[in-house]
């Protein structure tokens, strides 16, 4: 399932990405009012894997204007089962509802065709055992819940709106409104790339070295066209990723991220005065002796 652009990656990656937010509300909650998220244990803000593959889909599907091999198959009012009928259509199959072809191999074309042509799938990989039927694949690229490296505050702004929908409302009061935000928060989340997830003669998605450097520009610029009023202060700020000679990887994830790290600078913490600024922030690493067959790099400068 290769791409026709490029081969599959071969080596295994863990990597933390740090990103921050100023005066803004990262990821709202739709069950508690838009609130941003929130642990209720710890005050740490929370921000869902799914809105940060959104960023990473979204810019992907600016940047190549949603042509293949970088189409978006999760998006905004996409109608999914059109998306794999595409597939049929391409291969000259006709589906059954709700079955793959009885024939393994047309199976496989018909997920291979899907991957091929559509980015995230290649990336995240996907569920297409619809009414129309091209099967489900799992992505290399995984990513967890980001997570505050402090507890967060959350303030609540009363908004109002001076024009009215109709004329007889001219007399009534103006209406009020809310709106959530956290006055600042540095996050990190982790992710993880297996190689073996992309590896075409696994029935993989084919994920490629230059795929690779697509996310890697996402994870750089993807906050530029998701700017809001909610989100106008969000910023990548340091992405260090660890990088295997093998495809099962040659030391555990956990011991390689916990190398990095951003504490709150010791003058805040004694004052105990809360974080308002990146730079309250100093960069903690433990680089220099790394496991034998594992590189850092950096894809993400602050």
């Amino acid at each position: 399932m290769t791409t026709a652009t490029d081969t599959a990656i071969t080596n295994r990656y863990d990597f933390v990405y740090f990103f921050d937010v100023l005066d803004g509300n990262p990821n709202g909650d739709p069950d508690a009012g838009n609130l941003p998220r929130i642990d209720p244990e710890t005050g740490q803000g929370l921000v869902t894997d799914v809105c940060l593959k959104r960023k990473i889909r979204n810019f992907v599907g600016v940047e190549f204007g949603e042509q293949p091999p970088h189409e978006i198959y999760v998006k905004e009012k996409a109608v999914l089962n059109g998306q794999h009928t595409r597939a049929y259509e391409a291969l000259k199959l006709k589906p059954e509802k709700k079955k793959l072809p009885k024939d393994q191999a047309k199976a496989r074309e018909l997920t291979a065709w899907m991957c091929q042509n559509f980015f995230d799938i290649r990336t995240f990989g996907a569920v297409m055992s619809t009414e129309i039927n091209c099967g489900q694949v799992r992505g290399p690229v995984q990513l967890g819940f980001a997570r505050s490296v402090d507890p967060l505050i959350t303030l609540e702004h009363s908004v109002t709106r001076c024009a009215v929908t109709n004329e007889k409302d001219l007399e009534k009061e103006r209406t009020m409104g809310r709106k959530f935000t956290i006055p600042y928060g540095l996050y990190r989340v982790h992710g993880y790339i297996s190689p073996h997830l992309a590896d075409p003669e696994r029935h993989g998605t084919g994920f490629s070295e230059e795929d690779l450097e697509l996310l890697k520009r996402a994870l750089n610029m993807m906050f530029e066209i998701d700017h809001s009023a909610a989100r106008g202060q969000m910023r990548p700020r340091h992405c260090f990723a660890f990088k295997h000679d093998s495809s099962l990887g040659n030391a555990r994830a956990d011991q390689l991220l916990s190398r990095v790290d951003y504490k709150l600078k010791p003058s805040k913490r004694d004052e105990n005065r809360p974080a308002r600024a990146f730079e309250d922030y100093t960069l903690e690493t433990r680089l220099d002796d790394l496991p034998q067959g594992v590189t850092a790099e950096t894809w993400v400068e602050p």
